[in-house]
């Protein structure tokens, strides 16, 4: 049980955490829709409130190195288990570089299940070294190791990325892997692109928001139906002149195809791995591969494969049963603690980033810990710069019924507008995104302050405040052909703010910059906040009690 703290006693209204997504604190005011926002609330909590930076990328939640930028779900991982755990990337990364991936009983199945059918492993998913959700230079090892194991004929579905990524840069991953597989194409063996389309187009929905995305890519990578083309290359080249002034991750499926009939269709006893690591988006593919009773859509058919994922996606429901690389285990989560401590929590967000508030949050679990609520407020399908307030509103709506009810001792919600409309590249979009949420914290905070209660306002990384792409010597944006500048969809390294918003304790209460300080030491502050002491495996508290 967590303790008394003995410094407070806690304030007597709510802790409430809010998570602005998508919210650096930009280097330049050039190129930063944050700068360039109209957001009154925000301004005035940066004047009046104590606040400090936290580190959200690197190393601080868990990423290989400091050149990786953070995302929301080891950031959500990081802030609601108060501690840091190696993620999916340097886990993958690892087991890789010392073999123990192929020893795996996981990778053995994947090839024997190949060997012992047609002798065809597919690989699908995302095309890039964004190093958030997957890392080409993993497929690259699991095609050569492919090989190198008997393996007659390898296929590779592949979802382009365009926005961990520059949002045009499909080509620069395309033809260099093309090439590899030719090289690698020697001796009987077979490796090609056969299908793809945009991350946001097919197959990589999340949180049951879009499942029609998810049954065109059924169709594309398991029936072989869309657009046809020679190559990869040749794809993306026939999308962008079809579909001009479309960015990758938006652009339409494509099948590759000889005489006419796709190459890489998915039959009864191949193999299929999905290669991304991180799980939100990898949950609903699996489904459509491994459940037997699944009605989402109509597969038409459904062929008895060996599947594995990267690392097992929910852990809760077993997706997939078989997993390459071991995941996290995620153990001591202050949702847990503060369940144990007798406390009711709240969470909330949109559809978008509702598992990060409740999955990624208590450790890559599914499940409620007892006296949680959760409440999920459906996100629009339209593209998000069409609508950047997103649902930011009834968020609030939320928020604030929850607090007024007097139910709940902790809250927390998650904006997404700066992070989703940050990935479209639209600069007016994103600052209207900003300036949305600045709405909703100023119908927000004074409900906390009624209530008796403190917020503390962050983010779990960022992205609006860099929406140009830098010049790696200059530090300064990067500029087309036609003089405009390069839109950037990608997060940032940028830290992230911690505002302590505190109008009950007549400023007693403060936070304290420290070198190291992170998202991870969110969950020791909220317990000092409610008045107990931090677990002792979560990090250092960062407030000050004057």
């Amino acid at each position: 049980m967590l303790q008394k703290f003995s410094a407070f006693p806690g304030v007597p209204g709510p802790v409430v955490v809010i998570v602005m997504d998508g919210y650096g604190i930009p280097k330049l005011e050039v190129g930063s829709a944050i700068a360039a926002a109209n957001k009154p609330t925000l301004d005035r909590l940066f004047a009046e409130c104590s606040h400090i930076s936290l580190r959200a990328h690197g190393t601080a939640v868990g990423m290989p190195s400091d050149d990786d930028m953070g995302n929301s779900e080891v950031g959500h991982n990081a802030i609601g288990a108060g501690q840091v755990y190696s993620q999916g990337a340097a886990l993958v990364a690892n087991a890789i570089a010392d073999g123990s991936i192929w020893q795996g009983e996981a990778w053995q199945q994947i090839v024997a299940g190949a060997k012992a059918g047609r002798g065809v492993v597919h690989f699908m998913g995302l095309f890039s070294d964004g190093n958030v959700h997957s890392h080409i230079d993993h497929l690259k090892a699991m095609v050569a190791q492919a090989k190198l194991e008997g393996v007659k004929t390898v296929r590779i579905h592949a979802m382009l990325d365009g926005r961990d990524v520059p949002e045009t840069s499909a080509l620069d991953y395309v033809v260099p892997f093309e090439a590899f597989l030719a090289e690698l194409s020697t001796d009987g063996f077979d490796a090609r692109i056969a299908s793809g389309g945009g991350r946001q187009n097919i197959t990589m929905d999340r949180y049951d928001a879009n499942w029609p995305m998810v049954e065109k890519g059924w169709k594309t990578h398991v029936l072989g139906q869309g657009p046809q083309f020679a190559n990869a290359t040749a794809a993306v080249n026939g999308l962008r002149a079809s579909y001009p002034g479309t960015i990758d991750q938006d652009l339409p499926e494509f099948v590759i195809a000889e005489n006419g009939q796709p190459i890489g269709t998915i039959e009864d006893g191949d193999s299929v791995v999905f290669y991304n690591f991180r799980g939100d988006r990898a949950i609903e593919i699996t489904r459509a591969f491994v459940e037997q009773a699944f009605s989402r859509f109509d597969r038409v058919r459904t062929p008895k494969v060996t599947y594995a994922g990267m690392l097992q996606y929910d852990g809760d429901l077993k997706l997939p049963e078989r997993f390459l690389v071991t995941p996290p285990a995620i153990r001591d989560t202050s949702g847990e603690w503060f369940s144990q401590a007798g406390l009711a929590q709240f969470a909330c967000s949109e559809t978008q980033k509702f598992g990060h508030v409740t999955y990624f949050w208590n450790g890559n679990r599914s499940n409620k810990f007892e006296g949680e609520t959760w409440q999920e407020v459906p996100s629009d399908v339209v593209p998000f710069e069409q609508r950047p307030w997103m649902k930011s509103a009834e968020i609030a709506d939320a928020m604030i019924a929850a607090i007024q009810s007097g139910q709940y001792k902790l809250l927390r919600c998650n904006f997404a507008n700066g992070d989703m409309v940050g990935h479209t590249g639209n600069f007016r979009a994103a600052t209207m995104a900003v300036e949305a949420v600045d709405l909703a914290l100023a119908r927000l905070l004074p409900v906390i302050e009624a209530a008796g209660g403190v917020a503390l306002i962050t983010a779990d990384h960022g992205n609006a405040d860099e929406m140009y792409e830098l010049d790696k010597k200059t530090k300064q944006p990067s500029l087309n052909k036609d003089g405009s500048y390069k839109a950037k969809t990608a997060h940032t390294l940028n830290p992230v703010p911690l505002i302590l918003f505190d109008k009950v304790t007549g400023g007693k209460l403060a936070l304290n910059q420290t070198p190291t300080a992170g998202l991870s030491n969110i969950a020791a502050t909220v317990a000092n906040l409610a008045g107990l002491e931090k677990h002792a495996k979560w990090d250092e508290s960062l407030l000050q009690v004057k």
